[in-house]
């Protein structure tokens, strides 16, 4: 959709007069999946793709919320805008008002909201993300709050904790904020020290695949291993202190991983400190100019993710086993946090054509389910447009 065609729309909905318009992208990460809450690294970028929010302030005391995607629609009291309404979309947008109010900032006006997005939802791309940041900015900038674009992250995470109620770490906030066209952030989720590494990719392209089998992060499984990691934490505490898994190297765990007599939180510990370690590894290798090895290290990050983390499943798995019989594909793996959604792959030009169309009909046939394919682009974090 066209931005006069979403002005076009606003302007229906309510009525003739200036409106501004912002957006906010989803995010795909490369590799370092499932250490952004357990204080590693990750290695997302932000995509060309997210949420539209297009705005008009009024003299009226309430919000009014409405989505192009969405059929619910609703009108909050300005002094009402930290409570959650049953558990419909709009808790994103509210989740983030309640931030503000938080920190002792008030509404003194209304305003009339529309919300769009073109990423797609369920999917792994963080269009919850996108929903939460570009909130944040257009309330930040439009109410004239001063807030920094890290800070404008940590509320939209906490807005997902609260009124969510998904435990996610800062990583897709951090990307939709804080994304740069044609760089990856290279970010440590402890400090939030971040570096934007440049995506230079001669002759190879960035290839996502949607499985169309919808992740749900908020089905337990995600909280669930956030509780497996803590319990890792806690029984390598006796032997070395730490905090989180992120804070511990890959040998020092090889020393201390037998003392974890869970197998399962010894597994998934595995992965987290694994994956920290191919994290650092690949963004060397990214600078280095080396991609066969980046593709190595994102097969492993997969294999991890199947065998010590288990939150692949077949559909993910079959999309990634297609992938690799393609010539041409560099690495492939899943991407978001797993149960369904995305896989990204890196995959030579001349084999773009053969990797959708082979992978696509292999895929179909074994699950039954028709992909959808995007030849990512790399974007800004959340701005203005206009």
């Amino acid at each position: 959709m066209t931005i006069e065609q979403l002005k076009a729309k606003f302007i229906e909905k309510f009525g003739e007069g200036d409106v501004s318009g912002y957006f906010s992208p989803g995010r795909v990460n490369l590799i370092g999946e499932h250490t952004d809450y357990n204080g590693g690294f990750v290695f997302p970028c932000a995509l060309s793709f997210g949420i539209y929010c297009l705005i008009r302030k009024t003299e009226r005391k309430t919000v009014k919320f409405a989505s192009l995607d969405m059929p619910f629609e609703a009108e909050v009291n300005v002094e009402d805008l930290n409570k959650a309404i049953g558990k419909e979309w709009v808790n994103y947008p509210i989740g983030v008002f309640a931030q503000f109010m938080k920190k002792g900032l008030t509404f003194d006006k209304g305003a009339d909201m529309l919300f769009y997005g073109d990423v797609p939802t369920g999917a792994g791309l963080s269009s919850s993300a996108a929903l939460e940041v570009v909130t944040g900015v257009v309330i930040n900038d439009m109410y004239g709050f001063g807030i920094d674009r890290i800070e404008l992250a940590k509320m939209g995470q906490k807005a997902e904790h609260e009124y969510a109620l998904v435990n996610c770490g800062i990583m897709d906030q951090f990307a939709s904020a804080m994304g740069k066209k044609d760089h990856a952030i290279f970010l440590n989720c402890d400090t939030l020290a971040y570096e934007l590494v440049p995506v230079k990719l001669e002759g190879v392209k960035i290839v996502i695949s949607n499985t169309n089998s919808p992740h749900k992060l908020d089905s337990g499984k995600y909280n669930e291993r956030v509780a497996e990691c803590q319990a890792a934490v806690k029984a390598i505490q006796p032997f070395q202190q730490i905090n989180a898994l992120g804070e511990i190297s890959w040998e020092d765990f090889l020393k201390v991983e037998g003392k974890i007599e869970n197998d399962t939180v010894r597994r998934r510990a595995r992965h987290v400190v694994s994956e920290i370690q191919r994290t650092e590894d690949a963004v060397k290798e990214l600078k280095a100019g080396n991609l066969v090895r980046f593709g190595e290290l994102m097969n492993g990050s997969h294999d991890s993710l199947r065998d010590d983390y288990e939150v692949t499943g077949f559909e993910l798995d079959t999309m990634v086993e297609e992938g690799r019989k393609i010539e041409g594909v560099i690495g492939t793996r899943m991407t978001g946090g797993g149960f369904g959604g995305c896989t990204v792959s890196l995959v030579k030009d001349d084999a773009v054509e053969a990797f959708i169309q082979q992978v696509g009909a292999n895929y179909e046939e074994k699950t039954g389910l028709k992909p959808v394919f995007y030849v990512a682009e790399i974007g800004d974090g959340g701005k203005k447009i206009f």
